[in-house]
This record gives C-alpha cells, structure tokens and sequence, in this order.
C-alpha cells in the first residue's frame, strides 16, 4: 500500500492533479498495486485566510507518506515570493529532498524549436543539488535604501551536501544504462571555491564508479549545447542555481512547460513530484490547461514507488497520446479539454 500525500495547490493546480490521479487509478487496476491519498490544501488561498502557509505540524505528517503529489503553487493575490518560500523551499529543506530531478525527454509527436532534432536526440536528464547553493538564503543587507546600499547573497555547498548529489547521479546514470555518461556542469573558471569542491568531489566519486564515462562543461557551455548538440548528453549534475536555469531550458527543447514534471527526492525519506510550470490562474476552470506535465511527474513518482511496469506503462500511454492525438501542447490547442486528455492517456494505461 502506498500512501500519497496530494497537495493540488493554486490557480489550475487541482485540474492537472485531477488527471493525474487519474491516470495513477488506472495504472493501479492494470498493474495490480494499492494506494490511498491524503488531500491537503496548503496554497493561495489557505494563506489568505488564515495567515498560514506550511505549518510545522504539517512537516511530521508529510514525512510519514510515501510520496507528494504537487499540483502548483502560486496566488495572484499573494505577494510573490511567500508562497514559494514558505511551501516550496521549506518542504524541500525540512524533508532533505536534496535532489531535484528533471528528465528532459522529448515525446512522439512534441514539437520542439530545435531544427532537425527528434525523440532519438532529446532524451537527458539533469540531476540538481536541491537544498544548498544561494537558496539557503544567506546574506543581507547593509545601509539599506541609501546610495551605498550593499546586498550580499552566499552560496553555501557543503562537502557532505556536493558528494551525495554527485553520488545520486553516478547511481542513476549506473541503473538508467542508457550511455553511461555522467556531465559535470560548473563554472569552475570564476567560481573557483564553491566549484573547485564539487570537481573534486566528482572526481573522488568518479573513482568508483569505473563503468561509467565522465567529463565537466562550464555552465554557458551547457546552454549552448543543448540547443546545438543535446544528443551529447545521458545524466548531467550540477548545483542548485545553475540546474534551476538549465532545466527551463531544457523544458523549453523538450516542448514547453506542459510536458515538463520533477521530481524532490529524497532517497532515503519521502519525495515529491510536480509539473514544473506555474499554476496559470487566469486559466483556472476553464479546463483546457495541458495536464500531461502532471501526468508525467505521476509516472516519475511510479519509478521512485518501485512500480517499475505500471510507469513504464504511463511513460507509453503519454507517447502515444502526444504522437496520435494532441494537434499541440499549448493551452486551448490542444484539440482536446484537460480531463479528455486525461481519459486518453488513462485509457491508454488501462489497454496496456
């Protein structure tokens, strides 16, 4: 029995969790495993009435499920910022999800803007360092709101924190077996402490794992390459700031924010998976949002539940449908309402 935690969020948040759930419903009569879902509404609309984002209490109780589910997070009455720190961030710190998974695949069908580029050539993934770097929030101000005013914001990596992400990362490239290639992404030529730690540590580690092929681009490098070359790439690791710029890229080549799901992992605790893109507010109800981006971190939340052939199956169900159905991935053109695409894909799993 799996136990999933289902927090649908803001805006559009709670359509594409709807589909979701969905498609996991029919993955578990097909594949023949058990579930059950808590709902809770931490979001917009939760902090405006009481004040409250994500509460210490709540902490505890999430860490005793199996996974989270996240639909969006993102209120157009709430200051930015609040929602995403006091929900988002905490989760990921107070839970240690120090990993930030984000596959960039590009689905049958998917139109990318990379010209001559296919499925065979966009099919990474980027493994972010997800709880240390310049989001630990260190810093502050000095003479504030005069002419000499001077903001400081530190990146914080710590040996113990850069070698278990780079670990993460040998091991997944070692069980995904698709090249067994491992890319160090840094800036090593400028940020000559923090990036000097994570090429020696990347080194060290790369010592026991003799199968598997590594080399280090520079992180400007990277950018340009996945537009030019993204064919080059099997597993990429990289800090926190630069894996949170890298993967918007990357969901741009694999098609846009529709397609695009992560995964917060912790691997020894509870993850949480979520379409990467916002909650979309002015389309809330309207039911014509792309779902398949939640659809897709459902799958990913498969795999880390160690339903190998029910995500495998997901992972099918989403390719057929985005190689057969959808005239595109973009909101109201799809040719079909959220909830039909989720009957689709769902469909889909079902026949197997």
């Amino acid at each position: 029995m799996h136990n999933i935690a289902v927090m649908p969020g803001d805006g559009t948040g709670p359509e594409v969790v709807r589909e979701g759930l969905k498609v996991l419903a029919a993955a578990a009569a097909r594949h023949d495993f058990q579930y059950e879902t808590t709902d809770y509404d931490f979001g917009g609309d939760r902090y405006l009435k009481t004040g409250e984002t994500l509460p210490d209490s709540a902490i505890d109780e999430l860490a005793s499920h199996d996974a989270i589910f996240l639909g969006a997070i993102g209120h157009p009455d709430v200051k930015p910022g609040i929602l995403e720190r006091g929900i988002l961030l905490k989760a990921r710190f107070a839970l240690d999800q120090y990993i930030n998974l984000r596959p960039v695949k590009l689905y049958p069908g998917v139109q990318t803007p990379i010209k001559d580029k296919g499925p065979e050539d966009i099919d990474f993934v980027v493994v972010r360092e997800n709880t240390e770097g310049l989001y630990v929030g260190a810093g502050g101000f000095l003479k504030a709101g005069t002419p000499d005013e001077v903001a400081i914001q530190e990146s914080i990596n710590t040996r113990k924190g850069t070698e278990r992400c780079i670990r993460y990362a040998f091991e997944y490239c070692r069980e995904r077996g698709k090249e067994n290639k491992l890319t160090l992404c840094g800036k090593t030529n400028v940020l000559n402490f923090a990036h000097d730690l994570w090429q020696r540590a990347f080194n060290e580690v790369a010592a026991e794992y003799p199968g598997v092929t590594t080399d280090y681009a520079h992180v400007d490098a990277i950018c340009m390459w996945f537009v030019k070359n993204p064919e080059w790439f099997d597993v990429i690791v990289t800090d926190n700031m630069f894996g949170d710029i890298i993967t918007d890229l990357g969901a741009m080549i694999q098609g846009g924010m529709g397609i695009a799901a992560g995964g917060n992992i912790n691997p020894g605790g509870v993850s949480m998976f979520e379409p990467i893109g916002g909650s979309a507010p002015k389309y809330t109800g309207m039911n014509i949002i792309n779902p398949m981006a939640a659809i897709a971190a459902v799958q990913m939340m498969l795999e880390v539940l160690k339903e190998k052939e029910a995500a495998a199956a997901v992972d099918r169900a989403i390719a057929h449908v985005t190689a057969e159905k959808l005239k595109s991935l973009a909101v109201g053109r799809t040719g079909y309402s959220t909830s039909e695409i989720g009957d689709m894909v769902a469909e889909r799993v079902r026949e197997g």
